[in-house]
């Protein structure tokens, strides 16, 4: 040690060799007595041996010598057992120093995974340039209306969206494209545009039978020749439906008749045999159709809509949205490039993927979602389109597992000019080219349908590696669970979907995605009356919560007032909020399971109910600090995954979505005025006996402010709260009050009923003489003795000892009976 004396290491040694600690202590006080410890003291290594034989300073104020020394160690090194400080320690003359901190140990943190397709288990997210995350998501193809397996993707990823860029703090550029060129769009324009133009003939009654006729022919040998069960009844259902429509025409055509009601039959048929004649014209004049305007009207009508679903289910607009029919340019240029790598080739004017060469290549594997699906040809031609399976097409291929890139235009279909030829964009290509332009050679996130894995999403991965010469255009893969309703498969082919439009009909954005929300994004979801039943269950369960706080947080306090002293319920419910936390944290970091989210929520909020019931109870108020703080992370979890559209700091919002206006902060101040008005008058009314009054009262609460949105709910001894409800729900409630109020009312008149027809037919049991009671059951018995008891069978035989014994107790229960009976008469209880 710097600065050691010599001189004290002797004195030490005979100290330290003291057995007994209390004289070894007062020795060390003695010696310590002639140091200057406090000015110019030097800490030698016999200090510190000396130093690390005690385990504390002691308690006898006279060895003050020792403690002050022992301190002042302390001070130096830390506690008696701790190392020995390394050589060369030096203490600072006439200071002290603060004793060494380490930090605490702490617990790993959670690191959010995400299910990724390509390994099929969840992985780490880690995006490849800090936090920016660059998603590119399969849009829809725009020939019809969007319906709920559209919701079921896009709702799901904007829940994974809005979780990884307001919870996690990502900077996430989100991209998503418009099919608007396809083989589906180019059939349903056509059939459209020749459908139209047939109506606007107005084809009389005869020739619509006729062209029906006709139709029906190639229609029902599509129906023998199809085996899927599903769209087979789809086919059977239509053509039944046409039949049916056609034969209140056969009769009144045959005879020439005409007139309105004619006519009204001639517009039925034309409804129900739309598809039918469709296909028919599309099959004979489907090629004569060439202006390509007609190709492009449909889909700008269908994005419009889709657009105007998205926003009424609260999805989040796309960073940027790209159009197929606006990137033709550059997918040429895709497909040129993969063409001069070696991986396309040019066949009849069309330009197909090389599969096998792709496959063979080193660094590139064909086939990385599903590998098990490579050279499904049902799914592949499917992923062809239906103008694009004819045989002809098909021999253009080297492989059948080869698919096109770009297709050379038929009469009837659109095309633009390229070097193979006027034609069009292959379905797989147009995603490729479009995130590839915008992107570049690798994205972190690539999102769509569970049906889209294959071939579309394999098909994708290989010609965009094969473009850019990588092995890693997609980092993670995310598929959305399929959608069924009521169980069923739902499919737009079988006609079996349930529209948006249609679904908002029926409940709010809010409840759709709530019901979302229960469910895990990359699971099977059911869309049925069940599961939304339960997402109203949750609305309603956080919804009340929320109007509870509100109502507390009105009351009004003292400044002061609003900090309350904590109890252990307060402590207790803290910590389980605590807990409810972090197990969100785990829960989102955990591929985002919002189910599970939505049942620590749900628990929480049970919890709160609990507190908030037991200090209602105990006529005490809720601590308004906690609970406000409690509703406030609610509020702000629900904002991030969507539920909560407009700016709200706690709670669902009053005022209807879409709207500015917060009619809360709004209207409450008169509606609390009136509630206490009302608490006045009713006073007033008890005091005085005025049942009216109080009638009229009760009418405010349960039939005039519901009409407005607006909830009383009366609590003995306690102030009234006044909540801002939806004024379905609350109308919806007051239906369902009425309805359990009739119901109790029924059950209690069929109680009083039940007792008086028991108690009549007590009465008449009561009537009999216990000699008459056996006498009309002759077809048990034969003989009597004199008092009316049986004594032999219908077969005349003697009736044994039990049975006489059990007859008798009977008979001696109903002569009870009688006198009771006759007791009542007398007293003129009885009619």
């Amino acid at each position: 040690m710097a600065g050691s004396s010599a001189e004290h290491a002797p004195d030490y040694r005979s100290i330290l060799s003291i057995s007994d600690e209390a004289a070894r202590v007062r020795a060390l006080n003695e010696h310590l007595s002639t140091r200057s410890y406090v000015q110019g003291f030097s800490l030698s290594q016999a200090d510190v041996d000396a130093f690390r034989q005690l385990s504390g300073p002691p308690a006898d104020a006279q060895l003050f010598h020792v403690a002050r020394w022992f301190r002042h160690v302390a001070a130096i090194l830390g506690s008696p057992r701790a190392p020995a400080p390394p050589c060369g320690l030096q203490a600072s003359r006439g200071r002290r120093t603060q004793p060494p901190w380490s930090p605490p140990a702490g617990s790993e943190p959670c690191q959010l995974r995400l299910y990724n397709s390509l390994t099929r288990r969840k992985d780490v997210f880690v995006p490849q340039d800090g936090r920016r995350v660059t998603w590119y998501c399969c849009g829809p193809t725009v020939y019809d209306a969007s319906h709920m397996g559209h919701a079921r993707s896009y709702i799901s990823f904007d829940i994974l969206r809005r979780v990884l860029r307001d919870y996690f703090k990502f900077d996430v550029f989100y991209c998503m494209n418009i099919t608007d060129i396809d083989d589906k769009i180019i059939k349903r324009a056509r059939q459209n545009y020749l459908f139209e133009q047939y109506r606007e003939k107005q084809p009389q009654a005869v020739q619509l039978l006729e062209d029906v006729h006709a139709a029906l022919q190639p229609f029902s040998a599509k129906l023998r020749e199809t085996s899927d069960p599903d769209k087979r009844q789809m086919l059977e259902r239509l053509e039944r439906a046409v039949r049916l429509a056609a034969e209140p025409l056969e009769e009144p055509a045959r005879r020439g008749l005409a007139g309105e009601e004619l006519d009204g039959r001639v517009q039925v048929l034309l409804e129900e045999a739309k598809d039918l004649l469709s296909d028919w014209l599309d099959s004979m004049h489907g090629s004569e159709v060439s202006d390509n305007s007609i190709f492009s009207k449909l889909p700008k009508f269908w994005e419009a809509e889709f657009h105007k679903d998205m926003e009424a289910l609260n999805v989040l607009p796309p960073d940027v949205l790209t159009r197929v029919s606006e990137y033709v340019p550059e997918i040429v240029d895709f497909v040129r490039k993969i063409v001069d790598n070696g991986y396309g080739y040019v066949s009849n004017g069309s330009v197909y993927f090389d599969t096998v060469k792709f496959a063979n290549s080193e660094g590139h594997c064909y086939g990385k979602l599903v590998p098990e699906a490579v050279g499904d040809q049902k799914a592949l031609q499917e992923g062809e389109g239906d103008l694009s399976i004819s045989a002809e097409r098909l021999s253009e291929k080297r492989s059948p597992s080869d698919f096109a890139l770009w297709k050379a235009s038929k009469p009837g279909e659109p095309s633009w000019p390229c070097p193979w030829g006027k034609g069009r964009p292959g379905w797989h290509i147009e995603c490729s080219a479009m995130a590839g332009t915008l992107l570049g050679a690798s994205m972190d996130l690539h999102g769509g349908g569970f049906d889209l894995r294959f071939p579309h999403h394999d098909n994708e991965l290989a010609q965009s590696e094969a473009y850019f010469e990588n092995d890693c255009w997609v980092r993670y893969f995310l598929h959305t669970g399929h959608l069924t309703i009521a169980g069923c498969k739902m499919s737009k082919s079988l006609k079996n979907f349930i529209t948006i439009k249609d679904a908002l009909k029926k409940h709010s954005a809010r409840q759709l995605r709530l019901a979302f929300l229960t469910h895990s994004w990359k699971d099977a979801l059911d869309y049925s009356a069940d599961s939304m039943e339960a997402a109203l269950r949750l609305e309603k369960l956080l919804n009340e919560f929320f109007l509870n706080v509100k109502d507390l947080l009105r009351a009004p306090v003292e400044v002061a007032g609003q900090f309350e002293k904590w109890e252990d319920k307060e402590t207790e419910l803290n910590k389980s909020f605590c807990d409810k936390k972090a197990a969100v944290h785990e829960a989102l970091c955990d591929n985002v399971d919002t189910r599970t989210v939505m049942e620590e929520m749900r628990a929480l909020v049970g919890q709160c109910n609990h507190y908030m019931a037991a200090r209602k109870a105990a006529r005490r108020r809720p601590n308004r600090a906690l609970l406000e703080s409690i509703a406030r992370y609610l509020t702000h979890m629900l904002k991030i995954f969507g539920a909560i559209e407009e700016e709200s700091s706690l709670g669902f919002p009053v005022g209807g979505p879409g709207t500015s206006l917060n009619l809360e902060p709004t209207v409450m101040p008169y509606l609390q005025v009136l509630s206490e008005f009302r608490e006045g008058v009713r006073r007033v009314a008890r005091e005085h006996r005025v049942p009216e009054v109080l009638q009229l009262s009760d009418a405010l609460r349960d039939d005039i402010l519901p009409e407005l949105g607006v909830r009383f709910e009366d609590h003995e001894g306690l102030p009234t709260v006044v909540k801002l409800v939806d004024r379905d729900t609350l109308l919806r409630e007051r239906e369902e009050k009425k309805r359990a109020e009739e119901e109790k009312r029924r059950k209690k008149e069929e109680a009083a009923r039940k007792r008086q027809e028991q108690e009549a037919a007590r009465l008449a049991k009561m009537k009999v003489p216990p000699s008459e009671m056996f006498l009309s059951e002759s077809d048990k018995y034969s003989k009597f003795d004199e008092n009316g008891l049986p004594t032999h069978d219908t077969e005349g035989k003697e009736l044994s000892k039990g049975q006489a014994k059990k007859l008798k107790k009977l008979f001696e229960a109903q002569e009870k009976l009688h006198q009771e009976y006759l007791q009542l008469v007398q007293n003129g209880s009885v009619p």
